[in-house]
């Protein structure tokens, strides 16, 4: 059987469809979170911008069944990888067993060849098992003895782990912290959300009986739509500039780097369709500044003695970095935030 590569997706859809897939998908999360819509739609976002989510958080607060849930929405393969200690990189990746009949030796596939692998505490894995999945998320290929698999698309790696409890556990290398497209924190909910909370998951769990309301075809096509959104030259040096401002703050040892640029981009791509535009604007990377560029960079000595997070830091360089100007305006135009052409500033080109 044929898989659908990486690069095989669909075109420009029709804005109505787009809408109503992915609003489908949101409110069949929404199911089981409650009070979250705001993570959950930046969720679906990485997963449409071809990009890996690390959900980071105490224990209790719905990470994992985040996870489950986009991924039981979604009528494709899944995958669930419960990390520990005493996980081998083969079981990631897969192994080639020795066949007795045929006397050779036959690939047997690890629990990355999915289309969503639920990564559970993945911190819990010594380096060697988590360096297994670096060249899946990056280059979305397995290579074992020397041989390479193309992984199927969607793909997609959503990983959790508890930044409180630290024994026994082993912080994610720089290399594969970069690879995560963005890391949320679900936060505890209202106590609105919590009471709803209680009388829809007291007696059951909603999760079992979720049922997928898309398709890994589906999601195909969502792919191919976000990757046609329309990003202005002003909006690709606005996200540069963000991602420079990292690299010489004085509060920071190591900004982000180019692939941060590249991702903050798509998921801006994401966000905007998901919102039902077919451009960017300065104010989707604003918002996806935290999430995206927060766990790529290290803080000072300095800047950890006075206990000045990451997150705060990003919000601050957004705060002081300037809006990219808008286009030159025609002195005939009086209509606000106009530009003369019948465009607002970052608006592709129409026919």
């Amino acid at each position: 059987m044929t898989q659908q590569t990486w690069d095989e997706v669909g075109g420009l859809l029709p804005h109505d469809e787009f809408r109503a897939a992915s609003e489908a998908i949101v409110a069949n999360i929404e199911q089981v979170i409650e009070g979250k819509t705001a993570t959950v739609r930046l969720a679906l976002a990485v997963l449409l911008a071809e990009g890996h989510l690390l959900i980071e958080d105490v224990p209790g607060v719905g990470k994992t069944k985040l996870a489950k849930a986009m991924a039981r929405s979604i009528d494709c393969s899944v995958r669930r990888i419960q990390f520990t200690p005493d996980l081998l990189p083969s079981d990631v990746t897969g192994v080639s067993v020795y066949n007795q009949e045929t006397h050779d030796f036959e690939f047997r596939p690890g629990a990355v060849f999915a289309n969503l692998v639920v990564g559970d505490e993945i911190n819990r894995a010594s380096p060697k098992t988590q360096s297994a999945l670096l060249e899946c998320m990056e280059e979305r290929q397995v290579t074992v003895d020397g041989v390479t698999y193309q992984l199927q698309t969607p793909f997609m790696v959503v990983a959790t782990q508890n930044p409180i409890e630290m024994e026994g556990t082993y912080p994610l290398p720089e290399a594969q912290r970069d690879r995560f497209t963005a890391r949320i924190a679900m936060g505890y909910p209202d106590p609105n959300a919590e009471l709803a909370m209680l009388d829809g998951h007291g007696a059951t769990d909603p999760l079992h009986e979720l049922r997928p309301v898309s398709d890994a075809a589906t999601v195909r096509r969502l792919i191919g739509h976000v990757r046609q959104v329309h990003v202005a030259d002003a909006v690709k040096q606005y996200a540069i500039d963000l991602v420079t401002a990292t690299r010489e703050a004085p509060d920071l040892r190591l900004g982000a780097s180019p692939r941060a640029t590249l991702q903050l981009l798509r998921t801006a791509r994401a966000v905007a369709a998901l919102e039902g535009r077919d451009y960017v604007l300065p104010d989707d990377l604003q918002a996806l500044a935290v999430p995206v560029l927060a766990h790529r960079i290290i803080p000072t000595a300095d800047a950890q003695l006075a206990r000045r997070t990451t997150d705060a830091i990003v919000a601050e360089l957004v705060h002081r970095l300037p809006l990219p100007h808008d286009r030159k305006r025609s002195p005939y135009d009086t209509r606000p935030g106009g530009t003369g052409n019948g465009r607002g500033p970052y608006e592709p080109r129409r026919p």
